[in-house]
């Protein structure tokens, strides 16, 4: 097995945006023993708050919070995350040389561009990845992706499956309070809704999934294909 091969990778637009939509995911996960990479397909440099500098740092100390493997940025522009081929070659390469079990992206519907767009370079890239005639810069061997799933990051949408993080909400809210540049109000912060009361209303969030499931907390994932279960009604094997 390649050691560079992970369980779960996980990409984002911005640094932070995994960790808002499923870091109490990945903590589990890792807590498990799971391999667990990040890709963060911009350096962010449009931020309104911070510099690329603090939030590489920042990004460096919430995946350490959480276990993440390892964590990668292809450096795509920010705000400029349009359908390029050579930027879904890059994203495809990338799955190349992880051979990860799952992927996982934003959903499409949120109010930043950029989220959305991430989503559909990702799903393009997945496709792509598998196809033994596609070509990258670096010719790692064709790969397909067991499944692809989407997390919610400012979006509420009605989940197609959730995943129990009660254990691990603390964890993720490390995480996110990692991101001071982004979550906490200083006197040169520039208003944006990030920095009024933002962890808290994904905590809000959290706790009304976890309240559908009849538990503390869980994160809401939606599918682009059915779910097929692998144990019956009943929780035994099929």
């Amino acid at each position: 097995m390649n050691s560079n091969t992970l369980d779960i990778l996980a990409f984002g637009a911005h640094a932070d945006d995994v960790e808002i939509g499923m870091g109490g995911t990945i903590a589990k996960y890792a807590s498990k023993g799971k391999k667990i990479g990040i890709c963060d397909l911009t350096k962010a440099e449009l931020s309104s708050n911070g510099t690329v500098e603090i939030r590489k740092e920042e990004a460096r100390k919430a995946a350490e919070l959480l276990g993440v493997s390892c964590r990668e940025t292809l450096d795509l522009p920010d705000r400029g995350l349009y359908y390029k081929s050579e930027y879904i070659a890059k994203i495809a390469e990338l799955i190349r040389k992880y051979r990860p079990a799952l992927v996982f992206a934003p959903y499409f519907e949120d109010r930043h561009p950029d989220h959305g767009n991430c989503a559909r370079l990702v799903e393009e890239a997945v496709f792509s990845a598998g196809i033994k005639k596609f070509e990258t810069e670096n010719r790692y061997t064709p790969y397909k992706v067991e499944n692809m799933y989407f997390y919610m990051i400012n979006g509420f949408h009605q989940p197609d499956f959730l995943i129990d993080i009660s254990s691990f909400m603390n964890q993720k809210t490390a995480s996110l309070e990692a991101y001071k540049s982004q979550f906490t109000r200083s006197a040169d912060s520039f208003e944006t809704p990030l920095v009024n009361g933002y962890i808290g209303i994904v905590q809000a969030r959290e706790g009304l999934f976890g309240k559908q499931a009849g538990v503390q907390y869980a994160e809401g994932f939606k599918v682009n294909k059915p779910l097929l279960l692998n144990r019956d009604l009943f929780g035994e094997g099929l």
